[in-house]
């Protein structure tokens, strides 16, 4: 009589290019060592011409699912074998999950997160109180779209520096999403509920975001997708001018809670100590 072959240790990943940069594993570390579970959580740096060929080898090397960064958040969903409709919304994927057959599939929990930290940090936000003004036409400009006009926001007003690009959003998410011309962006933040901004404005190594903001007061929340620095201009402002201000971290935290649960088998709170965990 022999014994059973011990099972497998669940693996999971952050796939980038860069990644070296990505809180990802600090955060699922800190989860895996809170619940006590076994796992390992590595940053994977791929290059776009083998992300299929190595995404593809994942499962058989016993990782249970991933996610996905820039450059390769549009890319992998030719790569999976499915996508759930949120992620052909949106257009991109930032999770994956490796079923047991080998099958991937693809899903997009950025708005998720969006909403999710919305919520946690400002309780008593609703989506049908009023406008929102989304800076940027990117990635995650689609995912906070999609979120927004879920949680019944009337009006969108998005705005991009290339207007084509905000045009071809607003072709896809329909007549509540109006477009505003890049330098008129700061016209548009009056009686706006909402400020979003999706761009890598503010971020550091970036330009300063140079929209005006003296339409924002006390009756706005501003989020700012930008975590490095975790205060950015656009927030100092904001808070300055008795606004309701929401930072990037929070974002990153709550989208990663799906993932975790599929891979790993418990769903993670994110608490004041996630963030500490992270942070340090």
């Amino acid at each position: 009589m022999t014994d059973s072959a011990p099972a497998r240790i669940p693996l999971a990943a952050v796939i980038g290019h860069p990644i070296a940069h990505s809180r990802s594993p600090r955060l699922h570390g800190y989860w895996l060592r809170k619940h006590g579970l076994p796992g390992h959580y590595i940053p994977l740096d791929i290059a776009p011409e083998a992300l299929d060929r190595i995404v593809r080898t994942l499962p058989e090397m016993g990782f249970v699912g991933a996610n996905v960064t820039i450059p390769h958040k549009e890319a992998i969903c030719e790569i999976a074998d499915t996508v759930t409709e949120r992620a052909k919304l949106v257009g991109a994927a930032n999770t994956l999950v490796f079923h047991e057959d080998g099958t991937i599939e693809a899903d997009n929990t950025d708005g998720y997160g969006f909403i999710a930290n919305l919520q946690h940090c400002v309780p008593d936000w609703r989506g049908d109180t009023g406008a929102a003004v989304v800076l940027g036409a990117g990635g995650a400009a689609r995912a906070v779209l999609a979120a927004l006009l879920d949680a019944g926001v009337p009006e969108v007003r998005l705005t991009n520096r290339t207007r084509d690009r905000a045009e071809r959003l607003a072709d896809l998410f329909g007549s509540r999403v109006r477009v505003v011309d890049w330098d008129q962006a700061g016209n548009a933040l009056g009686e706006a509920r909402l400020v979003v901004n999706t761009t890598s404005l503010g971020m550091v190594g970036h330009p300063e975001l140079s929209v005006p903001l003296n339409g924002i007061g006390p009756g706005t929340v501003v989020n700012d997708l930008v975590y490095a620095p975790l205060e950015t201009r656009l927030l100092r402002v904001a808070a300055d001018r008795g606004a309701t201000v929401v930072d990037g971290l929070g974002m990153l935290l709550h989208q990663a809670v799906p993932g975790f649960e599929r891979w790993f088998g418990v769903r993670p709170e994110v608490d004041d100590e996630t963030r500490d965990a992270v942070l340090r």
